[in-house]
């Protein structure tokens, strides 16, 4: 999931009971529900090495609890030493009924907010490998969009109602309520649940239907399922035959299956000895890695997407070795493109069909 429902749900599970354990604890649960995203600054060393470890060993269970750990030293060691200062110190008379700072419930907190990153992840089709470096498998759900409205509206619903329920309790003279919202954390977590829980079902329909449909003419090899945000009903299926993928959209609110053999069929491309080249190249293991459905097509001599040709005397000749996921190439927003997102495809130069003359991933050359 993207950064915002990450930080929410932090949010919302440190003021579902934990804020009441200890100090800091919804500050520590917001930041550790998405520090596991730190791993984007792998992206220093170039997109490949960014694409490698990404959802890496911070989305496993080996690394969350040093995830967790990392939090609590940083926002437990800045709390404590702001309670030593002199001008932090309240006075004896002074009534105080917010809780200590509890270690140990602390690093509870951010281990539970730590763990809500991995299940969120793997809701969606990019997924991850929680069981890395023991078992290399990449796990993915594919039932919840990546940036999903549903889930921010409840999980916003859940801070701000508490905020304006308190300032009209100050403005009739209402004692301040410690740890208000509890009520409405527990209710915004559900109902994450529950709507998960409501995609998960509907995804298992449209397989049920793509199982009972004959949609290739074609003995079918696998199929895949990805979805859209706020329609759960609405479903893009990916079928795989030997010789080519077919694509197909499901409505499991209507029972209806709607794919153009003339339009929807895409080749499985050539293995050129320049794609064979490719595949062996840094890029290319990662990205087959990662591409559970990649397309690797020899493009021919067209440059990368903003990238220039690779520069050569003339009797060398090039090649550019394309790599897209099927995963993402549907227009899932309105007026969107089928393309997938040039973050999450690559290009590869190939000098005489063997050398790597430079592979790119957004318009980035790895160095």
């Amino acid at each position: 999931m993207e950064p915002i429902t990450h930080f929410l749900t932090g949010a919302c599970i440190g003021r579902a009971g934990f804020n009441r354990k200890s100090a800091c604890a919804t500050v520590v649960a917001t930041l550790a529900a998405e520090a596991a995203d730190l791993d984007v600054f792998w992206g220093l060393g170039g997109p490949v090495d960014e694409l490698k470890h990404h959802r890496g060993i911070t989305h496993t269970f080996l690394g969350a609890p040093f995830v967790a750990l990392a939090v609590v030293a940083l926002v437990g060691g800045v709390y404590a030493w702001r309670q030593r200062r002199p001008s932090s110190r309240r006075a004896p008379h002074t009534e105080d009924r917010r809780p200590p700072l509890h270690w140990g419930w602390l690093y509870l907190t951010a281990l539970v907010a730590a763990l809500s990153h991995i299940l969120l992840d793997w809701t969606n089709n990019y997924g991850v490998r929680p069981f890395y470096p023991f078992n290399p498998r990449w796990y993915a759900g594919s039932f919840m969009f990546i940036a999903e409205p549903v889930l921010w509206a409840l999980l916003l619903l859940a801070i701000l109602l508490p905020w304006i329920f308190g300032l009209a309790d100050r403005e009739i003279g209402v004692r301040r309520t410690l740890f208000r919202g509890r009520g409405w954390a527990i209710f915004a977590i559900a109902g994450v649940v529950i709507v998960g829980c409501w995609r998960w079902a509907e995804h298992a329909q449209a397989r049920a239907m793509a199982e009972n449909t004959q949609i290739a003419s074609a003995p079918v090899l696998r199929m895949a399922f990805e979805p859209y945000p706020i329609d759960p009903w609405r479903w893009h299926a990916i079928i795989e035959t030997s010789g080519y993928f077919q694509t197909a959209e499901i409505n499991t609110r209507t029972h209806a299956i709607d794919s153009d053999p003339q339009a929807d069929l895409i080749y499985k491309p050539e293995d050129t000895p320049a794609v064979e080249a490719a595949k062996r190249t840094p890029l290319g293991q990662v990205y087959q890695d990662w591409g559970r459905w990649a397309v690797i097509r020899d493009m021919g001599q067209v440059p990368a997407p903003g990238a220039a040709p690779p520069n050569l005397p003339q009797q060398r000749a090039w090649t550019t070795v394309e790599f897209t996921d099927l995963r993402f190439a549907y227009a899932f927003t309105r007026g969107g493109s089928t393309r997938p997102p040039a973050s999450l495809s690559g290009w590869v130069y190939i000098v005489d069909n063997r050398d790597d003359a430079g592979e790119f991933m957004a318009g980035r050359e790895q160095k």
